[in-house]
């Protein structure tokens, strides 16, 4: 052999040689990358976030197909292998059987189902009836990193063969012939690439697309593809077919949904049919196969037409191939795209998400909720999650409504913003949140934005200012005070502060009530310089709203910044007997092994006397009646409930029934006026909100407010603050602390009669009770005007007055006497 041929062949065998040694190498380091991605399972970074479980009583309205979808969300199916629990459905009921990762202590149970109602519940583990079942928490989203990602893991067995028939027939028809390669389809998509002149046809496979998906990135290199051929055959070697396709079915990428990528089968079948992998029928199974090639492109939300032809195709392969009949084709081939009906938010809660994760991220730094695999139960309840984006979306039309004037003038004008937070007012748990009209446009969640409140923070400078009953060295202000509405320039610190009302108008001597009602600047102002503008932000504070709130005159107006959730949960304040209640929406958090890790302790402090709360209440309670929030029942609400509009640079709406709190904001991302009051921004996003949420089961004990002891309830003349007298036109019952109601009788009109109405501790002595409730003195010296508290049957009581004292001559009750008079 010349010298040539002998350098040629050295160089060839050296060649070789480290060829072999760099396939090696990488075949190497490749399978220890495939061991240590598999030894703890495929999806070691699954941590799950949970919605708050849902109770079912005797009773309930209910259907079984409601209940069984509740489970499948929940993530049970009817394998008895699945760890979170099954289900067995039957014709008047469901049997279900709690996992070993269950929220619960794995108390199996029957619900029997009669007439679309809880019939009976019979719990499995001693065969005794209960009144109560839970069922188990609804799965939010499953990973905690800033990907948004859903998966829902499913277990081979657990996939229909009518999903593994289409997603082969579509993507790699002889997978499980072949180890890991297709020639065939090599050749065929060369060829097809050749006469076209581009990329017409892929050639991976099943096993490739795996590889390529899960262990590398989509850099279209030829390292890359060396390292995904690699993969393949460490795949092909290390797992069963099966073992492929169930990966590849929890990984595959099958688009978006709302503001969350979906991946896997599971989670699609849910997100797009609203139902467990199990049920899907040949069509669905073939719009999901069809959806692997461009996901968005065949969304079946938003081109319906688009996926119902690419479905087509699958069908037409999934013939060819012999897995459906011509007839199976031409009935499923003709059938429209049905996706889930329903409000994506419902489902998603992408900005709840977003506030768990913070917080996650926050207070459990020593935990990596995105390498272990956690479950956080949180406060959220799905109903009203459903309901309050729903709401959301009506209540937007109305305002983009409103504003349409201003969009044709000016093109550029923004879409309004909204938050919403609803809250139960006994333990501050949040039950619903929504932070932004589209999270996939701004991910800013307005809930925790600070705004300027507005005229939603004037109910706590009226409970400072009522609460200087409770002070022997203070003159009690009641909601009989008497103020002027007028222009008025305050001094403080040396400056001038002149606020206005909305509008310009003044309406000269009002009481608190109305005053609070109607949303009056002035005399809100004026009631906060008499009680003091430091202990009105203390009692903010107190309520857990903004440290850097001032005592200023413009506290008294809502002028420094809080958030809305901070609002809501300030409110439960009044809506909680006044106890602050502080918001929570993680309620406890449970390793691999079911250990709990983290148990919410709820935060809860008392902050108003509750005499003062209800008189609080009361008075708005007025704000619906009367006042600026009276088109919550103009549009349907009736419930008995108390609130507060707000109308700053945005609108607000806070109010309450005794089941829940919900605060309402409307602006815009560039703080500019929206030119809107909350009475028609805010509040009619609260109202619908409000109406459905109180049809559910767990809020529709809503009942009216109850007085604690302490409390009177007298009839005055709201023109002088007096006790009414008989012939006082505007007489109306007005709430007082006992002790500290008007005693004198109404002296513009001057009638002879007292009428005390509400409650009373005792009758007068020899008093007796009449059939409708009244009570008639036999003594009329014992009767005695002041009232005193506890409730009483009656609505009101009749008391015939004391006997008159000799009138003192009018000249002796000078003008300075009357106005003492007014502050009795």
């Amino acid at each position: 052999m010349s010298p040539v041929g002998k350098a040629l062949l050295v160089t060839v065998l050296i060649t070789g040689i480290a060829l072999a040694a760099v396939s090696a190498f990488y075949y190497i380091k490749f399978a220890r990358m495939i061991e240590v991605k598999l030894s703890g399972g495929p999806f070691p970074n699954t941590s799950m976030l949970f919605a708050a479980p849902r109770t079912l009583s005797i009773g309930d309205e209910v259907t079984i197909a409601e209940i069984l979808t509740q489970l499948r969300r929940s993530g049970y199916s009817e394998s008895h292998g699945n760890r979170m629990g099954w289900f067995r459905p039957r014709e008047d009921g469901v049997d279900i059987f709690p996992g070993p990762d269950s929220y619960f202590d794995q108390e199996a149970g029957v619900l029997t189902i009669k007439g679309n109602r809880v019939a009976r519940i019979v719990s499995l583990r001693d065969n005794t009836e209960r009144t109560q079942y839970m069922i188990e928490p609804e799965l939010i989203t499953n990973l905690f990193d800033r990907k948004r990602e859903k998966r829902r893991i499913v277990k081979y067995p657990d996939i229909p063969k009518v999903l593994v028939n289409a997603v082969v027939s579509i993507e790699d028809k002889r997978f499980f012939q072949h180890a890991g390669f297709d020639p065939l389809r090599i050749i065929k998509a060369a060829y097809v690439d050749v006469r076209k002149g581009y990329s017409a046809e892929g050639a991976s496979t099943l096993s490739m697309q795996l590889a390529r998906g899960f262990f590398l990135t989509p850099t279209k290199t030829w390292k890359r593809k060396v390292a995904e051929t690699m993969i393949t055959l460490q795949l092909e070697q290390k797992l069963t077919k099966e073992e492929i396709f169930e990966h590849y079915a929890n990984h595959v990428d099958l688009g978006r949904r709302g503001s969350f990528a979906i991946r896997g089968f599971g989670e699609a079948a849910q997100a797009y049919f609203g139902k467990d992998i199990g049920e899907l029928t040949l069509p669905e199974a073939a719009t999901l196969a069809g959806l692997i090639q461009r996901p968005s492109f065949t969304n079946p939300y938003r081109w319906p037409e688009r996926a119902r032809t690419r479905r087509n195709v699958v069908l037409s392969m999934m013939r060819e191939n012999g897995y459906i009949s011509e007839q199976d084709y031409s009935d499923a081939a003709s059938k429209p795209i049905n996706v889930a009906k329903g409000g994506v938010e419902s489902t998603d809660a992408p900005y709840f998400v977003d506030l768990v994760n913070d917080e996650l991220q926050e207070r459990f730094q020593e935990h990596d909720f995105q390498a272990k695999s956690f479950r956080v139960y949180t406060t959220l309840d799905m109903n009203l999650q459903q309901a309050a984006a729903e709401a959301v979306r009506m209540g937007l039309v109305e305002v983009d409504a409103l504003l349409q004037k201003r969009r044709k003038k000016d093109q550029s004008y923004p879409d309004a913003q909204v938050a919403l937070v609803a809250l139960d007012p006994r333990t501050g748990e949040i039950k619903a949140l929504i932070g932004g009209r589209n999270y996939g446009v701004s991910q800013l969640n307005h809930a925790v934005a600070k705004r300027q409140p507005g005229s939603i923070f004037k109910p706590f400078v009226y409970a400072a200012a009522l609460s200087t009953a409770l002070d022997e060295n203070a003159k009690p202000i009641t909601p009989a005070l008497q103020l002027v509405d007028e222009p008025t320039t305050f001094w403080y610190d040396g400056r001038p502060y002149e606020p206005n009302n909305f509008g310009g108008e003044f309406h000269g001597t009002v009481n608190l009530r109305q005053a609070l009602s109607k949303s009056m600047n002035i005399p809100t102002v004026k009631v906060a310089e008499m009680v003091g503008y430091d202990k009105v932000a203390t009692l903010a504070r107190q309520s857990g709203m903004n440290s850097d709130l001032r005592g200023t005159p413009a506290i008294a107006l809502g002028a420094y910044e809080v958030s809305a959730l901070e609002m809501a949960g300030a409110y439960t304040v009044f809506g909680n007997q006044g106890v602050y209640s502080k918001p929570a929406f993680i309620k406890s958090i449970r390793d691999t092994s079911g250990h709990a890790i983290y148990e919410d302790k709820p935060v809860r402090r008392a902050v108003l006397d509750p005499r003062v709360d209800f008189m609080m209440v009361s008075l708005m309670e007025e704000v619906l009646r009367s006042g600026t929030g009276a088109g919550a029942r103009s549009r349907g609400f009736v419930l008995p409930a108390a609130g507060k509009t707000g109308t700053s640079h945005d609108g607000w709406f806070a109010g309450f029934t005794t089941s829940l709190i919900c605060v309402v904001w409307v602006g815009f991302d560039d703080n500019r006026v929206l030119p809107l009051e909350g009475a028609n921004s805010a509040l009619p996003i609260w109202t619908e909100f409000m109406k459905r949420a109180h049809q559910f089961r767990e809020y529709r004990n809503a009942h009216a407010f109850e007085a604690p002891e302490g409390i009177v309830s007298v009839e005055i003349d709201p023109a002088t603050g007096y006790l009414a007298a008989a012939g006082c036109p505007g007489a109306r019952a007005e709430v007082f602390i006992s002790g500290t109601q008007p005693s004198e009788i109404c002296h513009l009109h001057g009638g002879a009669g007292t009428r005390v109405a509400g409650w009373e501790t005792t009758a007068p002595a020899g008093a007796a009770e009449q059939p409708d409730g009244t009570v008639s003195a036999a003594d009329p010296a014992a009767a005695k005007p002041a009232g005193v508290a506890r409730r009483h049957k009656s609505d009101s009581v009749q008391i015939t007055p004391p006997a008159k004292k000799p009138e003192e001559p009018k000249e002796k009750r000078g003008f300075f006497d009357r106005i003492k008079g007014l502050f009795k």
